[in-house]
């Protein structure tokens, strides 16, 4: 799938009493949420014996893409757009790949 057809389809769920104000705000709202139940499982994994629930796991990653979408949409833009733009910054920052000295040394 296409993220920009993943985002369209997305936004059938959306809320459409929300104008694009709430809209921005319950995004960042939900984002913190399940970025939440994203890092519990992964908690309860690493520090309290619990097996990785690898498909609870990807129900949660996909509910954080659910709220991105949303947030996407409520600024008037695209998921495609926000990745191309994250690649560009990620690309001047790191342009031969990740290394420590680069990270320390960042200029933005």
């Amino acid at each position: 799938m296409e993220i920009n057809e993943y985002q369209k389809l997305a936004l059938k769920t959306n809320n459409s009493q929300l104008d694009k104000d709430m809209m921005l705000l319950n995004s960042a709202l939900g984002l913190a949420g399940e970025s939440g139940e994203v890092v519990d499982i992964i908690k309860k994994y690493y520090f309290h014996s619990h097996s990785l629930d690898k498909q609870q796991l990807i129900k949660e990653l996909g509910d954080v893409c659910w709220y991105i979408a949303q947030c996407c949409f409520a600024i008037d833009t695209d998921m495609e757009t926000v990745m191309e733009e994250n690649i560009r910054k990620l690309a001047k920052r790191y342009p031969n790949g990740f290394n420590s000295m680069d990270s320390i040394n960042r200029k933005d």
